[in-house]
């Protein structure tokens, strides 16, 4: 199984393209990072979801990228053949194509129409630093994506993250996103990201006389507790909605 990293830099190479101007390929596709967000993505320090990753497989023109990831694709038959065969494969294809007897109708692709109808959308940033829903991660603030999405689905929320851990079960899985509202302060058993001792944690706040914790949904956890004497602590926002 080859890393996702590990794909993007050798068809980045192939392609005879650097950091810096995939950069600028994704920008032009409103996915706007920078070339050390690259970076973090091709030496596996950050996760990239899959929305961006299959942008890059059309800008980098990886034909099939579950065979790259996992070394077979059994839903694709061109996968079961060698180089040779292959090349036969993808001739007959052209014979295919031309005349258009056999051609598919074009059509509108999401991202062309979120491209061209711009009202009702939103932008904010997806931090790259999987906030720990475990262990705690470092949300990084200099490692972002500025993604897209509807103002109906993100409505109230500022910024997105995406969970590692199953500390948050049943209601927030591994790998889920996140949509933040960015606040300073939180109410007592209201769900939020915080920062505590420089790691990002998502917790439910529990605030009373008996003192402040940080409380997993999963009973497997104890709860965190901070301690307002010792501990730097910060809330980063609510939990608004998950994607």
């Amino acid at each position: 199984m080859e890393s996702i990293g590990a794909i993007i830099t050798a068809y980045r190479k192939k392609a005879h393209m650097s950091q810096l101007e995939l950069a600028a390929r994704l920008r032009e596709e409103g996915i706007d990072v920078r070339s050390k967000t690259i970076s973090a993505w091709e030496t596996g320090r950050n996760e990239i979801s899959a929305r961006i990753f299959l942008h890059l497989c059309r800008i980098l023109e990886i034909p099939d990228c579950l065979e790259e990831y996992f070394g077979h694709n059994p839903n694709n038959p061109l996968a079961l053949l060698n180089a040779a065969g292959k090349e036969k494969a993808l001739s007959y294809i052209d014979l295919l194509l031309y005349p258009q007897s056999y051609v598919k109708e074009p059509h509108i692709t999401p991202y062309t129409a979120a491209s061209s109808q711009k009202d009702g959308i939103k932008k904010f940033r997806l931090y790259d630093a999987r906030v720990s829903a475990g262990s705690g991660d470092f949300l990084d603030s200099d490692y972002y994506t500025t993604i897209e999405v509807p103002e109906e689905e993100a409505r109230g929320a500022d910024f997105a993250v995406t969970i590692s851990g199953d500390s948050m079960e049943p209601l927030f899985r591994d790998h889920d996103m996140v949509y933040v509202h960015r606040q300073e302060t939180l109410e007592d058993g209201e769900i939020g990201i915080f920062s505590l001792n420089n790691m990002a944690y998502l917790k439910k706040l529990k605030d009373s006389a008996d003192g402040t914790f940080l409380i997993s949904l999963n009973p497997n956890y104890a709860p965190i507790p901070v301690d307002p004497n010792r501990d730097s602590f910060r809330i980063f926002g609510k939990v608004c909605r998950t994607r």
